[in-house]
């Protein structure tokens, strides 16, 4: 019997105007963590969808416990024993907890009927296991992205898969959920399971993998124990060159005040409340905070996506109400959302909707005609300008990696030309090479002038980018560091500095 669980051989695969995958091979042993990394675009996802039977391969051969195997699609690689966990979450909200776990298996206690008691106690004991509340009937659009990716490694846990592919599942989690999904982790690892894990976190490869795999351009680089890599060593070998600095100089001079909160309050009680702060013109205001510290929440207030009940923005000097996005847009204000593909991306539209939708109004030649010609140049300088990597300004969007996606993005709002950026979780989601290309646009706009309101929950990210650091905790802001007191501890002390009752309620 082979010493490997899977061996992928010689795997190509193309779309039009792009060879993702240039025969690639990848092996895998059984109780092993194997984690597969390279830049975004490199092929990694596309490889796992070739294993999970998302995409068919043109070319290779997939050998399964020493046995050449053909996978059909993705029930097929299921009944074969490969989960596969996303990177794009794919929930069906409006259903519930259970039937999204059990979705295309649900158990039947006659033909045709299914055993809703069954399926609710099995959910409830796989949610045990990632650490959720079990609450199997709950619709899933209630939880939160943390939440829901936790339910989509609970549905990979609940098949009892022999291989589990998990692409970037760290990506919405905070650092006592990545704790347990690492427990997790070890107890498939314990009974055999092969994981193969796809993360653009350093510290976590070093921390759990076995064995690593490294990709660039569609094509396999090597693979090497975790224990002779280090971080400089992996981020040499995925981009080919080295990087010295991981974040651009900052030239920005922040100016004047550009926006100012005054004492802004959801509508919700649990929601955001008393918030104060202000945004100077050409800086880089960093928002940190734990999951549950309301930081999307507050910035989808601003941006008018969520009500308040009491408080002030003011724009420039002058006071504004903000009750739908259209008046936070014509106020010079956008939003980059949390999560690209839900609320990001058009998925199935082309890169060019996609940069010109927030501008179309723009480009009206007669009263009910657009101008073509004029969106083709706006969008074609955008993606020259941003160096977007994509065969062509009609390919749709979804086929671009997770960097250019956000790329694209930010070529929305630029067509309009606005003066504060709110960007929520801006690099989530993207490798080392395309977040500091992302972090040179940021850098950029702020030399121009240009306010960013910047969330992330990688504390090294604010620090490294940010002129301030707003924290936030259940809610409310506990605290402005700057200068040298911009550190992990000072911020991780302000971020759990939770209120009594007595305080909450004074």
């Amino acid at each position: 019997m082979s010493e490997y669980i899977l061996e992928m051989k010689d795997i190509s695969k193309s779309f039009p105007g792009v060879k993702a995958l240039d025969k690639v091979s990848l092996k895998l042993r059984p109780g092993t963590v194997h984690a597969l990394m390279g830049e975004n675009g490199a092929g990694k996802s596309t490889l796992m969808k070739c294993l999970f039977g998302v995409y068919s391969m043109d070319e290779g051969r997939i050998f399964y416990n020493g046995e050449y195997v053909r996978i059909a699609n993705p029930f097929d690689a299921l009944r074969k024993g490969i989960a596969m966990v996303h990177q794009e979450l794919q929930p069906i909200p409006e259903r519930s907890i259970a039937e999204n776990i059990f979705c295309g298996r649900y158990p039947a206690k006659l033909p045709g009927v299914v055993d809703h008691a069954r399926m609710n106690a099995e959910t409830a004991e796989v949610l045990k296991k990632v650490g959720l509340d079990p609450e199997p009937e709950r619709k899933l659009g209630t939880l939160s992205v943390s939440q829901i990716q936790l339910v989509e490694i609970a549905r990979a846990v609940s098949v009892g898969a022999r291989i589990v592919i998990m692409d970037e599942p760290t990506s919405s989690l905070t650092s006592s959920e990545v704790s347990k999904l690492f427990g997790i982790i070890d107890s498939l690892r314990e009974e055999g399971v092969a994981i193969i894990y796809i993360s653009h976190k350093m510290d976590e490869i070093l921390r759990i993998s076995n064995d690593v795999t490294i990709m660039r351009d569609g094509q396999y680089i090597g693979t090497w124990p975790a224990g002779e890599l280090t971080t400089d060593l992996i981020i040499t070998r995925m981009v080919g060159r080295q990087m010295t600095n991981l974040f651009p100089r900052k030239e920005n001079t922040p100016g004047e005040t550009v926006l100012e909160v005054e004492n802004y309050t959801s509508i919700n009680p649990k929601s955001f409340r008393g918030i104060s702060f202000n945004l100077r013109k050409g800086e880089i205001l960093g928002v940190s905070g734990l999951v549950g510290a309301q930081r999307t929440e507050l910035m989808e207030g601003l941006f008018g996506l969520r009500a308040s009940v009491s408080g002030a923005i003011i724009y420039k000097g002058v006071k504004f109400k903000c009750s739908r996005p259209k008046d936070a847009i014509d106020h010079g204000i956008a939003l980059l959302t949390e999560d690209r593909r839900r609320t990001g991306i058009f998925g199935v539209l082309s890169v060019a909707d996609n940069i010109s939708v927030a501008s179309i109004n723009k480009f009206h030649k007669y009263k009910l005609m657009i101008d073509g010609k004029k969106i083709n140049e706006l969008v074609e300088a955008n993606v020259k300008k941003l160096s977007i990597k994509t065969p062509g300004i009609r390919t749709l969007i979804q086929s671009l990696s997770g960097g250019n996606q956000q790329k694209v993005i930010v070529s929305r709002w630029l067509a309009n030309d606005p003066d504060v950026f709110i960007m929520d979780e801006p690099t989530r989601g993207i490798d080392v090479g395309a977040k500091y290309e992302i972090y040179c646009i940021i850098a950029d706009l702020a030399k121009q002038g240009k306010s960013i309101l910047m969330i992330s929950s990688e504390m090294g990210e604010l620090i490294g980018m940010a002129d301030r650091i707003m924290v936030m905790c259940d809610g409310r802001v506990t605290g402005f560091v700057e200068g040298d007191e911009m550190n992990e501890e000072t911020i991780m002390e302000l971020a759990t500095r939770f209120e009594t009752e007595d305080e909450k309620y004074a």
